[in-house]
């Protein structure tokens, strides 16, 4: 039985990957250890409330492992009250299996990512973007966008980026005076920097460089170093008279700068990371769809195991709400209900 199908009163026996472990203690002054359980149809908290000498090691981050246990609702969601767990190695296991994959298969997400990067209509922009896209779309389209909290699965980054560049043609039709260009750019690039935060595709964790630079920095140097690769800043090294008529070469310049400022705004405040509010227009505009966009994806998580006419647990990445799912009006499908072809030419309209 596969983790979405799980309901209240269910028995479980199976094998699980561990997402995360985190030892805690009861009132009581005893450890459990608290487990978030994956197989690839999502996520179910797990407890184990009596805690051997080896446990800690067998629920080990990125451990496989064949527990038994008890399907409880708990605080409004479900979790497995673990009785009984044994290791397993990753040759006794189909790792494909595990693996959260993404909502939308990666060959579309793919090609809508070239789409929107060809309909870029500045020239550099352009230019600066496919480059980009082009050095590391093999990794860009497998790879997940974070850790854990949202598109923590494979294809996680290049579904989130896609997601983004939709909502931000959307919104740029409704606020025409914003530059749809480096909107889409923005919602392209904003994360490239996890290409190189994050260690791998299944079950990631973060690199030395994602510890002690961060993604924000590391996507704005990529861009940086590509712009400078492409020859945006010559404008630099031109004297002051020279500057005065070298307009083609100045906008190259600008264009970066531009991009490398959506780049580390994109977090929007600076206690989330960003060393420098959004300054633009489009700079607010993408803080304020990549924090939509995320949100979004934390709340299908957390009413993917929340019954009807049930709040969700606790969010601490939402400001500590609960947030209820109706129990007699289903969430609606957002899809247009065309096909990939018949979206592409409503991007050249």
């Amino acid at each position: 039985m596969k983790i979405n199908q799980l309901k209240d009163g269910d028995t479980f026996s199976g094998p699980v990957l561990v997402a995360d472990c985190k030892k805690c203690v009861k009132t009581n002054g005893d450890n459990y250890l608290n487990i978030l359980l994956q197989d690839n149809s999502g996520q179910i908290d797990g407890k184990l409330w009596s805690v051997g000498l080896n446990d800690e090691k067998i629920f080990s981050k990125g451990n496989f492992v064949l527990i038994s246990g008890k399907v409880l609702n708990y605080n409004k969601s479900l979790q497995i009250k673990i009785t009984s767990s044994s290791p397993l190695k990753e040759s006794e296991v189909n790792v494909s299996d595990f693996v959260l994959p993404s909502p939308v298969k990666e060959e579309v997400l793919t090609r809508k990512l070239l789409t929107y990067v060809s309909s870029i209509e500045d020239e550099d922009l352009r230019k600066l973007v496919s480059t980009l896209v082009n050095k590391y779309l093999d990794k860009f389209r497998i790879w997940p966008a974070a850790v854990k909290n949202h598109h923590e699965f494979v294809s996680g980054l290049i579904y989130h980026s896609v997601t983004m560049a939709d909502l931000g043609l959307e919104i740029c039709r409704c606020y025409p005076k914003l530059n749809r260009d480096f909107v889409l750019a923005g919602c392209i690039v904003h994360d490239f920097g996890k290409l190189f935060e994050l260690s791998s595709v299944s079950n990631p964790s973060f690199t030395l460089e994602g510890k002690l630079l961060g993604h924000i920095s590391m996507g704005f140097y990529e861009v940086r170093n590509t712009a400078k690769e492409l020859g945006m800043y010559e404008f630099d090294s031109l004297n002051e008279e020279e500057k005065t008529t070298s307009n083609a070469l100045y906008h190259k310049k600008e264009v970066a700068v531009l991009l490398e400022h959506i780049v580390l705004s994109h977090h929007g405040k600076l206690e989330f990371g960003s060393p420098i509010l959004p300054l633009t227009r489009e700079a607010l505009a993408v803080s304020f769809i990549d924090d939509f966009d995320a949100k979004m994806m934390i709340l299908d998580k957390a009413y993917a195991s929340t019954l009807p006419g049930e709040s969700t647990a606790k969010l601490f990445n939402m400001d500590d709400r609960y947030f209820y799912s109706p129990a007699s009006i289903p969430p609606k499908n957002g899809v247009s209900g065309l096909t990939l072809e018949e979206e592409m030419e409503v991007l050249k309209q």
